[in-house]
């Protein structure tokens, strides 16, 4: 550990001297903006940020508070109290050399409002909203009036513009009254309390905290634009605000989801998603500039639309924090830090109205919570645990008050006392918030929900994020239209309806074609939603029709990103009891899961009708687990019955040769797994055990026995130049006269995405 500490210290010694050797040799070119101390800046930041950030996630603290710490460090309130000259040459005070790094900061500001807003999950917000909204209300009046009478006492030494008190006093008890959500966040993920009944509320609270509070500062920025309590562009401001949330909201969602998919879809460039979403923070953080509130709010709300998309956002997620975590977050907080200069907490009145600024915040905002709590109906250990997440200020805090700087609000040392507070604040919640919830007993109620979503998360049902649907214009194509409709109605997964061409056709049958299967598809979603309207989303379908080869078609959409291939053609099975040429054609060109449909009997003729029965067969493999948990979630979907039968693998029978034949407790577990996994989600499950005889003769027999008309099967796709489940699921697809849906899940690759 004292290696570790002596190493850290060296590197950043060594970092502070080259980097202050560079910037002497540089001192020549100060008079102009110099890009080798820009670059300078940049090195430092992010090598003293990074590197305190690691020190302070590994104490079990947030890694911002280190990027706070590095900008504090080279700042006047050590580095330039220490060694002015080399800090004066390393962050010189000219104004064309400030604007380069400060113009890094500022677009940083907007990505991180952008994270923000991808981060906010308005499912969580509108399943515990009611009370999530009682707290924060309460959680925010409190704070802000003491916010708010603090400003109207402060010295007029502390205040910019004395004149303009009220502006100073609005902000400060907004900056007093919001939390960071990123930061409550990440100490509810690592207890394991995201799911938690008062970790949903806690998340829910700082949303909204951050939501409001960010259209406060939006209005308060327009209000100090004119210096003046202008009623006439106050009111504007506020009526702009509001029809810009609810066009976004509305609109704007739809129209975004529509322009990400057509960007995935249509541009062949790299990384084209990613860089239609900066155009869209861009678009919509000007708009809100131009009805005269901070442009923070454009982007925050451009993030939670993004977030709001039904598809890429993991993959959009991942890109853009890490440019945003290893470049604008270290440089953002740092210049912050850089910006506050904690020496003039020498002088005792300083320090005195910052210890009172800390402690006002921190019961102000207690206070709040507690309060907002007990009116939502938590006892006093949620109310405890709530009041203690809720006073983190962290990185945003320091956001409003870099804001509040650059608007001429606050003065440089009412600045630093706030960027102080932050610290302190942040630096205490962790702790506290953990020792609060390890103190709160788990519900039954509660266990049966976090089980379930627990398996949800590791399903594979629940990580579908896009449909493709292969189909031509035949009965069976409408079937598997069908199921894929069903699929995707219990998640709101946006289906590509690919229309595979069998013979050539006039342009109007053509199109009529197409719209039976998108027509097909929503029919299907409609219906989850009538029985699940808790569940159920609308879903986007998007019909495309291919003249070129079925192989090539799905080849060139599979590039866009899917997570399943559902595959419904006029013939299924060809000759030697493999698969027709055209199936093999068309998925050749999908690497990922595969979805093969072949309907019979009543289904060729009544291909939309729910009214089937369900047969599984598991074995106790994971592939055959998965195919379980598709035929729950048709069942589901449907309302139809499930039977789950047990039937020996070539693994069972090897053992039975040599006498060691698995034992029956064995298999009633895994069915008992099965009906657990059903039961979950309210389907009721009757199990049964084939063990007896070859797979593919247990699963014949009981198709005939209980009636079932669907057969959900879980395989594994072979290696091999031609498509190819296995014998029994062969022998099941020739033998069945049940519909057969046969699933190959496998270990899904990620499909490349631009």
């Amino acid at each position: 550990m004292k290696w570790g500490m002596a190493r850290s210290a060296f590197w950043a010694s060594a970092v502070v001297a080259t980097g202050t050797t560079l910037a002497e040799a540089a001192t020549e070119k100060a008079a102009r903006p110099s890009e080798f101390i820009f670059i300078v800046q940049i090195v430092l930041l992010i090598t003293i940020g990074r590197g305190l950030g690691e020190i302070m996630q590994r104490a079990g603290q947030p890694s911002v508070i280190g990027e706070l710490l590095a900008g504090l460090l080279l700042g006047p309130s050590l580095f330039g109290w220490l060694w002015p000259a080399a800090h004066d040459a390393i962050f010189p005070a000219a104004p064309e050399q400030k604007a380069l790094i400060e113009g890094l900061a500022q677009f940083g500001i907007l990505l991180l409002l952008l994270l923000t807003g991808m981060e906010t999950d308005l499912k969580l917000v509108r399943k515990v909203g009611k009370t999530a909204a009682v707290i924060s209300i309460a959680g925010i009046v409190v704070p802000f009036l003491c916010g708010f009478s603090l400003g109207q006492f402060l010295p007029e030494s502390l205040l910019p513009h004395p004149e303009a008190r009220l502006v100073a006093s609005l902000f400060l008890g907004t900056a007093l009254s919001i939390s960071s959500v990123k930061i409550v966040a990440v100490v509810v993920r690592e207890m394991n309390f995201m799911r938690r009944n008062v970790g949903q509320i806690i998340i829910a609270t700082a949303i909204i905290d951050d939501t409001i509070g960010w259209i406060i500062i939006a209005v308060i920025f327009g209000l100090a634009s004119h210096g003046t309590l202008d009623l006439f562009s106050v009111g504007r401001a506020v009526l702009g605000t509001l029809v810009f949330l609810a066009v976004s909201f509305t609109i704007g969602r739809r129209l975004v989801f529509q322009l990400i998919r057509w960007t995935n879809d249509t541009l062949v460039s790299s990384s084209a998603v990613i860089t239609i979403i900066l155009l869209l923070m861009g678009g919509m953080a000007l708009i809100t500039h131009l009805i005269g509130v901070h442009t923070v709010l454009g982007a925050f709300v451009a993030g939670v639309l993004v977030g709001e998309s039904p598809i890429l956002t993991r993959q959009i997620d991942e890109r853009l924090r890490g440019l945003i975590t290893s470049l604008f977050m270290p440089v953002f907080f740092g210049l912050a830090g850089l910006s506050a200069d904690l020496t003039v907490l020498r002088d005792p009145n300083l320090l005195g109205l910052t210890a009172a600024l800390v402690l006002i915040a921190s019961l102000g905002k207690f206070g709040g919570a507690f309060l907002g709590g007990s009116l939502g109906g938590l006892n006093r250990y949620e109310s405890f645990a709530l009041a203690s997440g809720m006073n983190a200020r962290g990185s945003t805090e320091v956001i409003i008050a870099t804001i509040g700087l650059s608007m001429g609000v606050l003065s440089q040392n009412l600045f630093s006392m706030i960027v102080t507070m932050a610290i302190l604040t942040t630096i205490a919640m962790p702790p506290m918030l953990r020792a609060a919830l390890s103190r709160l007993p788990l519900g039954k109620d509660e266990k049966v929900r976090l089980e379930r979503e627990e398996l949800e998360e590791k399903g594979f049902v629940a990580n579908l994020e896009r449909l493709l649907l292969a189909v031509d214009d035949s009965a069976n194509a409408k079937f598997a239209a069908h199921l894929a409709g069903l699929l995707a109605g219990t998640r709101g997964i946006p289906v590509t309806v690919l229309h595979i061409s069998a013979r050539a056709r006039q342009q109007g049958k053509k199109r009529e074609a197409e719209e039976s299967h998108e027509s097909a598809v929503k029919n299907a979603a409609r219906a989850v939603a009538e029985l699940d309207e808790q569940t159920a989303r609308d879903i986007d379908v998007t019909s495309r029709a291919k003249e070129e080869k079925a192989g090539d078609a799905v080849s060139d959409e599979a590039q866009k990103g899917f997570d399943l291939l559902v595959v419904g053609m006029d013939r299924v099975t060809g000759r030697a009891d493999g698969f027709d040429g055209k199936i093999e054609e068309v998925t050749s060109g999908f690497e990922g899961p595969l979805a093969i449909v072949a309907a019979k009997g009543g289904h060729l003729k009544s291909a939309a009708s729910n009214d089937f029965k369900i047969l599984v067969p598991v074995s106790g493999s994971g592939v055959s687990r998965r195919g379980a948990e598709i035929a729950i979630t048709l069942a589901r979907a449907g309302s139809a019955p499930l039977r789950a039968i047990y039937v020996s693998t070539t693994r069972d029978k090897g053992a039975r040769r040599n006498g060691t034949s698995m034992s029956l407790r064995q298999e009633e577990a895994i069915l008992k797994d099965i009906g657990s996994l059903a039961a979950r989600y309210d389907v009721d499950v009757t199990t049964t055990i084939r063990a007896s005889v070859a797979p593919e003769q247990a699963i014949l027999r009981e198709i005939e026995a209980s009636g079932a008309d669907l057969v959900v099967m879980g395989v594994d796709r072979i290696q091999g130049e031609k498509l190819n489940f296995g014998s029994v699921a062969a022998a099941v697809l020739k033998g069945s006269q049940a519909s057969v849906l046969l699933v190959s899940t496998g270990d899904r690759r990620s499909n490349s995405q631009k």
